[in-house]
């Protein structure tokens, strides 16, 4: 019997086996990225169940319909924004959908209708910036092959141009004083105070997007914010929105808000390595807080039945980077 793998070796409790226990497309993924196997094509996964299933529900438009909402914060348009970046974050990362399924072009289509002439999504804050979803849509399009696409190279500009004076970012409605109804109300979008500090929760999403991209990933501007989000680990926001030190262990897979688990992910293929005393200290974390089912306890979503599971693999993923592989 062989021996496992070098980073199995720091934890308790082996995650293979439980992993192998739960469906098609974790094994899959299991197999490839973890135990190394020869498992053929990506596309085995897109007849799955759970993905014909989400596709049903896709309407004509392209979009996924949002249940519930309330019409003073946004649209129904805009709710079906924010519906259809969640399910593609289901088919992109949980079953590897990239554009040469259709299903993927007309959801894409969908969300690039959001995209405003000066490069960023707009609509789930009603007028107002966010960089966070601008770039977690943009995440999630490069995954599924528009890395290329002009559309992304304007998004991803705009979010270099929306950086603090200390190089990380901000949500702009969310660092004023005023009813944030009040400021979803106005036609104009509400301008960054450059001078203020950056938000890690904010910075760590932006990153993602940044991460994924095989070209912005290797960019000396976006490598220096890697280094101020890491300087933030286990530490309270500036900011009122998941302000709490404790919402660094909330981890959650696939992706949503900036958690270590979702942090170190980015910086991996940023280039940091765990000979950083930050990294170091994150990965810890991950190794100590392992269950003694091999698993991870993941936050949010509990509807999902298997996002322990999908995190699980995530960490693993992240913990055989940092100690096994090169970043790239």
């Amino acid at each position: 019997m062989t021996s496992p793998a070098r980073w199995r070796r720091f934890l308790r409790y082996d995650p293979i086996a439980p992993l192998l226990r739960s469906n098609d497309a974790l094994r899959y993924f299991v197999r490839r990225d973890l135990l190394e196997e020869n498992v053929g094509p990506l596309d085995t996964l897109w007849g799955l169940p759970e993905v014909l299933k989400l596709i049903k529900r896709q309407r004509k438009n392209g979009s996924w319909k949002y249940h519930g909402g309330k019409k003073h914060i946004r649209s129904r348009a805009n709710y079906d924004q924010l519906e259809t970046y969640r399910i593609l974050g289901q088919l992109a990362e949980k079953y590897g959908l990239t554009r040469k399924h259709q299903a993927i072009e007309r959801a894409a289509d969908f969300l690039f209708s959001f995209q405003t002439t000066e490069g960023d999504f707009r609509g789930i804050y009603a007028q107002q910036y966010s960089p966070n979803y601008s770039a977690g849509i943009m995440e999630l399009l490069i995954k599924a092959g528009f890395a290329e696409d002009a559309r992304i190279e304007q998004g991803l500009q705009w979010l270099l141009s929306m950086r603090q004076d200390a190089g990380g970012w901000i949500i702009p409605i969310r660092s004023r004083r005023d009813s944030t109804l009040k400021l979803l109300r106005l036609r104009t979008p509400v301008q960054p105070d450059r001078s203020l500090p950056f938000s890690h929760l904010a910075t760590g999403v932006v990153l993602r997007a940044f991460a994924a991209h095989p070209r912005y990933r290797k960019r000396a501007d976006v490598k220096d914010a890697g280094e101020l989000l890491k300087s933030r680990f286990f530490k309270p926001d500036k900011y009122p929105d998941r302000r709490t030190a404790s919402f660094w262990t909330k981890i959650r897979y696939p992706f949503w808000f900036t958690d270590i688990l979702s942090a170190l992910d980015s910086l991996w293929w940023l280039g940091f390595s765990v000979n950083d005393v930050h990294i170091a200290e994150g990965v810890e974390w991950l190794v100590l807080h392992q269950q003694n089912t091999g698993l991870w306890k993941a936050s949010y979503e509990m509807k999902d039945r298997e996002i322990d599971l999908w995190t699980s693999l995530a960490v693993c993923r992240v913990l055989k980077r940092f100690t096994e592989a090169q970043p790239r």
